[in-house]
C-alpha cells in the first residue's frame, strides 16, 4: 500500500538534499502567509472599524473590528486541525500548496468586498467570513513549513532551520507595514479610506503565485518518506494526538502564549492606541514599528544560534523572564507620548518575540512523533494564538479604557508568567530525533 506514494516521490528524491531550496520554500511560504495576517491586523487598527462597522463611537468602531481581527484566531485551530490531518496522511509538500491558495483567496477577496455604506449589513458578514478563511489557510500553513524546515535539517541545525519560517513572520510584517507607510504618505486621509487601504490586500494574489510556484518546485520531506516506508501514518491523527499527546500539545500551547502576545499588543493595540490617543500620525507610528521590526528580525538568528547551543528551555525560560518585566515598561515609555520612548518600548517588545518566537520552529515539532507531527506542531501553535492574541487587542482595548496603560502592561506580563510555566514543565528536546 506504501508503494505508491514511495514511487511517486523517487524523481524528486534529490531534491529534499538541496538544502538552500527547502529553506527558501519554508521561509518565502510563511513571509506570504503572515503579510496577508499582517494586512488585516494593520488595517484592523486603521480602517476597518470606520469602513465596515456603523458605530458613532470611535472606541465601539475600534472594539468591532478588534472583534474580527480575533476571530481568525478561533478558525486557526480548525484550519491545524483540517490541514495536520491531510499533513500527516499524505505529505506536508501537497497540504502547503493548499494552505497558501486558502489564505491568499481570502486576502485578495477582502480587499474587493464593498463597504457598509455600499452593501450594509452584508459588509460585515462578508469580512468575518473571509476573515474566518484566512485564519484556516494559516492555522495549516506554519506547521507544515516547520517540518518543512527541521525534518531536512542536518544533526544538530534544527533550531537554526527551524529559525527560517520565524524570520517570515518579521518579513511579512516589514512588507505589510512597509506598504501601508507608502500609502500613509502618498494619499489623503479620503483617498487612504476610499480605496487605497485596499491595495495591500489585493497584491496579495500576486505574492501567492511566487510562493505556490516555489512550493512546487519542493519535494517530501525524509522523514515523512521513513514513516510511509514503516507504515506509521495512523488513520485518524488528531484522534491519536488529543489521546497519547495531549500533555505535549497543551504545554506547547502555553509556551506560545508569550510569543503572540507581545507581538499584537506591540503592534496592533499600540498602533490603535498611538495613533487615536497620543495623536501619532499613522505613517510615523508605522515608521516607528517598522524600525522595531528589524529588532525582531534580528533576535531570531540569534535566539535560534542559542537554542542549538544552550537547549531550548534556558533560551525560552531567560525570554520569558525578561517578557514578564517588560510589561512593566508599557506605562512609562509607551505612556510618555514621546517618539523616542515609545519606539524603544516598541523595540523592547518586538526584540523579545523574536527572542522566544525562534526556538519555536524546532521545539514544537520536536514534542511529536512523525505520524502526528504536522497536527500537533500547528494545533500547539495556533491554540496558542487562541490565548495569547485572538483577545488581545480587544482586552487591551477595555484595560486601557478602564486601569490606563499599567493594567496592560500587567496582562503582558501575566501572559509571559503563563508561558514561563509551560516551559519549565517541559522536557528538553534539543537532541531528540525526528525520524
Amino acid at each position: 500500500m506504501s508503494s505508491s506514494p514511495l514511487a511517486a516521490s523517487q524523481p524528486d528524491a534529490a531534491v529534499p538534499n538541496n538544502r538552500s531550496r527547502i529553506v527558501f520554500a519554508s521561509f518565502i511560504g510563511t513571509a506570504i502567509e503572515f503579510y496577508d495576517f499582517y494586512v488585516y491586523a494593520t488595517a484592523a487598527a486603521l480602517v476597518i472599524g470606520p469602513v465596515f462597522f456603523p458605530h458613532s463611537s470611535p472606541t465601539a468602531q475600534a472594539l468591532s473590528a478588534f472583534v474580527t481581527f480575533g476571530i481568525a484566531f478561533i478558525a486557526r485551530p480548525i484550519g491545524s486541525f483540517v490541514f495536520g490531518h491531510f499533513g500527516d496522511r499524505i505529505g506536508r509538500k501537497s497540504t502547503l500548496v493548499a494552505s497558501l491558495l486558502v489564505m491568499g483567496i481570502s486576502t485578495t477577496l477582502i480587499g474587493l468586498v464593498p463597504g457598509y455604506d455600499s452593501i450594509g449589513g452584508l459588509a460585515p458578514v462578508l469580512l468575518c467570513m473571509l476573515r474566518f478563511g484566512q485564519g484556516i489557510g494559516l492555522g495549516g500553513e506554519w506547521g507544515g513549513a516547520a517540518l518543512l524546515a527541521t525534518e531536512n535539517a542536518p544533526p544538530g541545525k534544527r533550531g537554526w532551520f527551524g529559525m527560517f519560517p520565524q524570520l517570515g513572520p518579521s518579513i511579512g510584517f516589514l512588507a505589510a507595514n512597509g506598504l501601508f507607510f507608502g500609502l500613509a504618505l502618498s494619499l489623503s486621509d479620503e483617498q487612504f479610506r476610499s480605496w487605497g487601504w485596499r491595495v495591500p490586500f489585493l497584491l496579495s494574489a500576486v505574492l501567492v503565485a511566487l510562493g505556490l510556484y516555489v512550493r512546487l518546485k519542493i519535494s517530501e520531506t525524509p522523514a515523512f518518506q521513513a514513516a510511509i516506508e514503516r507504515h506509521e501514518r495512523v488513520r485518524v491523527p488528531v484522534a491519536t494526538l488529543l489521546t497519547q499527546h495531549s500533555m505535549p500539545t497543551l504545554l506547547g500551547a502555553l509556551a506560545m502564549v508569550v510569543c503572540y502576545t507581545l507581538f499584537y499588543i506591540s503592534t496592533v493595540f499600540s498602533l490603535s492606541y498611538g495613533v487615536s490617543a497620543l495623536h501619532f500620525t499613522r505613517e510615523s507610528f508605522l515608521g516607528m514599528l517598522c524600525i522595531a521590526v528589524v529588532f525582531m528580525a534580528l533576535a531570531t538568528p540569534l535566539s535560534a544560534w542559542a537554542a542549538d547551543r544552550f537547549g531550548r528551555r534556558p533560551v525560552l525560560i531567560a525570554g520569558c523572564l525578561a517578557a514578564i518585566l517588560s510589561g512593566f515598561t508599557m506605562a512609562p515609555l509607551l505612556g510618555s507620548g514621546s517618539s523616542g520612548l515609545v519606539l524603544l518600548f516598541l523595540v523592547i517588545e518586538l526584540f523579545l518575540m523574536g527572542v522566544t518566537f525562534a526556538p519555536m520552529g524546532a521545539l514544537l515539532p520536536e514534542l511529536f512523533p512523525t505520524a502526528v507531527r504536522y497536527t500537533g506542531a500547528g494545533v500547539s501553535y495556533n491554540l496558542g494564538g487562541i490565548l495569547g492574541a485572538s483577545v488581545a487587542p480587544y482586552i487591551a482595548q477595555l484595560l486601557v479604557a478602564r486601569g490606563g496603560l499599567a493594567w496592560v502592561g500587567g496582562y503582558v506580563s501575566v501572559a509571559a508568567a503563563i508561558s514561563l510555566l509551560g516551559v519549565l514543565c517541559m522536557r528538553e528536546t534539543r537532541d531528540h530525533r525526528l525520524m
